[in-house]
Formats: C-alpha cells, sequence, structure tokens
C-alpha cells in the first residue's frame, strides 16, 4: 500500500471560495449556490427598479387624469361664459335694431327727455288727485341741450 495523505471529504476551505461561508462546521457553499445567491440578488434588484418604475408611472397617470379632469372644468366654464356672453351679443343686436328705428328714436326723446319739435307745444296732463306741481320742460331753447358748463353754471347759481 502507499501512503497517501490523507484529505478530508470536505476541506475547509476550497480554492477561491468565500472564507465567511459555513467553513465552521466543515461545509463550504458550492459554486452553484454563489450563483444562486448572485443570481437572486440581481433578480431582487431587476424587480426592485421595475417597481419603482411602475409605481412612477402610476403616479403620472394620476396626475395626468387630475390634470385632465381640471381642464374639462375650465373648458365646460368657458363654454357656459360664451353661450352667456353669445345671448348677451344678440340681445344687443336686436336692441340696435330697435333703437336705430327713426320713429323709435322720436318717441323716447319725446316720452322721457320732454323733447318737443321746433313750433310745437309741450302740454302736461295732471290729473285730479296728484296734487304736485306740473313740470316744465326741461329744454326751452328749441330743443336743444345746455352746452357742458351752461349745466354747471345752472346747477351751482340756478
Amino acid at each position: 500500500m502507499q501512503n497517501r495523505p490523507k484529505r478530508p471529504l470536505f476541506s475547509s476551505r476550497s480554492e477561491g471560495s468565500n472564507a465567511n461561508v459555513t467553513s465552521a462546521i466543515g461545509m463550504e457553499e458550492t459554486v452553484g449556490h454563489l450563483r444562486t445567491r448572485r443570481n437572486s440578488l440581481f433578480t431582487r434588484t431587476v424587480l426592485g427598479i421595475t417597481g419603482l418604475v411602475c409605481a412612477a408611472f402610476l403616479l403620472g397617470t394620476l396626475a395626468q387624469a387630475w390634470s385632465n379632469s381640471q381642464l374639462t372644468q375650465k373648458v365646460q366654464t368657458a363654454a357656459q361664459t360664451l353661450q352667456q356672453m353669445q345671448n348677451d351679443n344678440r340681445n344687443l343686436h336686436t336692441q340696435t335694431a330697435y333703437y336705430q328705428n327713426p320713429a323709435v328714436i322720436e318717441n323716447e326723446a319725446r316720452q322721457h327727455l320732454g323733447y318737443a319739435r321746433p313750433g310745437e307745444q309741450v302740454v302736461n296732463v295732471v290729473s285730479a288727485g296728484n296734487q304736485q306741481q306740473p313740470q316744465s320742460p326741461p329744454n326751452t331753447n328749441g330743443g336743444q341741450p345746455p352746452n357742458y358748463w351752461q349745466a354747471w353754471w345752472h346747477v351751482f347759481f340756478g
């Protein structure tokens, strides 16, 4: 028989292995276990990064949806304002057409402003139940209103 040095079944350390591995009990991690641990760390890292990216996309989508709802509300408010302005514009066009009629202008001037054509006499009818003094027409100078400074003179000095 030859004398061979006895080797333990499991060496306490193999070349290229990690010293912190379970050498205390006589077992070391195999190369396959190291590869599995490296792959597991890589897989966890990739899954973590993928989760963060998905969360960022989800938050971005929610922010965009909220922004779109705000814009929709602004558009609805602007549409209501536009409809109201169009109605007001339509009413103003109708009034403009009505008040461009010379008969309407004359009627408004006679009723509300007390104007009379030259040579006409303004008559105010006072009912018996009304004890007010009869009003004199505001303009006695042939239908022309007093100029600006004359109006102020009359306001301060009568």
